[in-house]
């Protein structure tokens, strides 16, 4: 009798291994079934059963990984993340074929698992359809009313300046860290034309949101994100940093929300007062329709658009201005030399001046192309079949624009990799824009804010080259370095201005 159960335990021991045996040919089978690459399809790296590529790439140097995979399989390359295909574009013919040659079939967004749980599409940038076009023309139209463009907006950035570098100056030279003071004092814009007021730098409440800001765009940017978007079911279920992100950017909905009741409370549709009150008129107005995507919970999401792509990249992009002015100081030079010959000392900048600084233009440009502060932009999807590098991309797929890999193109510029304001001169010295100058992205999803950017670093650079000198505390070398995340950053610094 026992050698029968002894028999019997041993049948169902080998049973059981035969049954995993099977289960796991059998996943392995319809994986490789499933996610075969189509005809035609681009090329790209052998990817592991269910994860797909998530390893082959270094998710804390992602866009430098996707160039030299690029370098191995050609401009346009496929990689698989999860179950999700994608395919990488790498050069700037590569993204101007297509994001502006054929732009119309990759103007739409994938689904995010981790931006949908946060914006129920419901938001600008990552919206499709109605949604987007009506959301993202109404608030080219009211940023633009209320001062966008025009010299209105420009003596609000000067008048921030004020602010700011009064802190600075209290510092007396001495080394500090500008990351929260910058990062305010830009938002401080944004926060005007949305909520029509700015905070002041003491506010402890608003200085715990730019620094949970910080934290969210390097979770953002991490393999937890894509872990998210991959596994969204499992990674719902398991901790980790990434609910942490929906945390952060859950208490900004509740503390705009806030904004929004006090607003409801003080409004006047007769006169608007900024972002926020138009959209009330517009919900009053739109009430009823069919095609209306004007809603309260619309308008939350909306502002928290604006608040946060209105903050991050210009704050990012100055604070890599001073790394680069303190560690090439005969470049920094060169720029207060224009400065003091266009505007002198007994006013500030302006707009109109821009024309005639273009040493000044070049090295901001210069600045933004090596400070790359959003290298991979944000994903499209085709919406429907296209050609691209001689392949053939389904509908559906998922579209990587590696927008670094144009600015560092060396087919494009003479030394890519070396911080060069010649790049944008003429042999007259005359600034010049190449087109490979792309680090807002292109065709109809270019950024929204790119004309508020763009404003806001020629002001609120050259106010700083004009009213301070910026140099790195005695026996310290400035990091060049970034930290990894959805937008590249410098490590924290400590940095000396000394006033002129």
């Amino acid at each position: 009798m026992d050698s029968f159960f002894s028999f019997l335990g041993s049948y169902i021991a080998w049973d059981v291994k035969s049954l995993l045996l099977f289960m796991i040919v059998f996943i392995l089978s319809a994986d490789y079934i499933k996610n075969r690459r189509p005809v035609c399809f681009p090329p790209g790296p052998w990817a592991v059963p269910i994860l797909g590529n998530m390893f082959t790439v270094n998710h804390n140097r992602v866009h430098e990984s996707l160039i030299q995979l690029g370098a191995r399989y050609g401009d346009v390359y496929s990689l698989r993340m999860g179950q999700v295909w994608m395919v990488v574009l790498n050069s700037f013919e590569a993204l101007k074929e297509a994001l502006i040659t054929q732009g119309d079939s990759v103007t739409d967004r994938p689904d995010l698992p981790l931006q949908d749980d946060l914006f129920q599409r419901r938001d600008i940038i990552f919206n499709n359809g109605n949604i987007w076009k009506q959301q993202r023309r109404f608030a080219l139209s009211t940023l633009k009313y209320f001062g966008l463009g025009k010299k209105s907006l420009e003596s609000v950035i000067r008048d921030e300046f004020t602010h700011c570098a009064k802190v600075f100056s209290d510092y007396k030279g001495k080394p500090f860290n500008p990351h929260l003071t910058l990062n305010n004092a830009v938002s401080n814009v944004i926060c005007l034309l949305v909520f029509g007021h700015r905070f002041e730098y003491s506010d402890e409440r608003f200085v715990k949101l730019m620094k949970m800001f910080d934290e969210a765009l390097q979770i953002e940017g991490s393999i937890w994100a894509q872990f998210y978007n991959s596994f969204p079911s499992l990674m719902r279920r398991l901790p980790g940093p990434h609910h942490k992100f929906l945390d952060i950017f859950n208490d900004t909905k509740e503390f705009i929300a806030e904004e929004v009741e006090q607003h409801k409370q003080k409004w006047d549709p007769s006169d608007p007062r900024d972002y926020i009150d138009c959209f009330l008129n517009e919900i009053e107005m739109n009430k009823g329709q069919s095609d209306n995507t004007f809603h309260e919970e619309i308008l939350v999401l909306c502002v928290l658009d604006l608040f946060v792509a209105g903050s991050e990249t210009t704050s990012t992009t100055l604070r890599w201005a001073f790394l680069y002015m303190a560690k090439y100081p005969e470049i920094q030079e060169k720029v207060q030399a224009e400065i003091d010959r266009v505007i002198g000392q007994s006013r500030q900048p302006s707009m109109g001046d821009r024309a005639n600084m273009p040493y000044t233009d070049a090295v901001i440009h210069e600045i933004q192309r090596m400070g790359n502060i959003v290298p991979l932009s944000l994903p499209h999807i085709t919406s429907k079949e296209l050609r691209l590098g001689g392949y053939v991309i389904p509908k559906g797929i998922t579209i990587i624009p590696n927008l670094a890999s144009a600015l560092f193109d060396k087919n494009e510029w003479e030394t890519p990799f070396t911080f060069n304001p010649g790049h944008f001169l003429n042999k007259e010295g005359k600034f010049v824009k190449k087109a490979a100058f792309i680090p807002f992205s292109a065709g109809k999803r270019v950024c929204l804010g790119e004309n508020l950017a763009r404003m806001e670093l020629f002001l609120f650079f050259t106010c700083f080259m004009q009213s301070f000198t910026f140099s790195m505390p005695a026996g310290v070398e400035p990091v060049m370095d970034y930290r990894p995340g959805i937008t590249l950053a410098p490590h924290p610094y400590e940095i000396c201005m000394t006033v002129r």
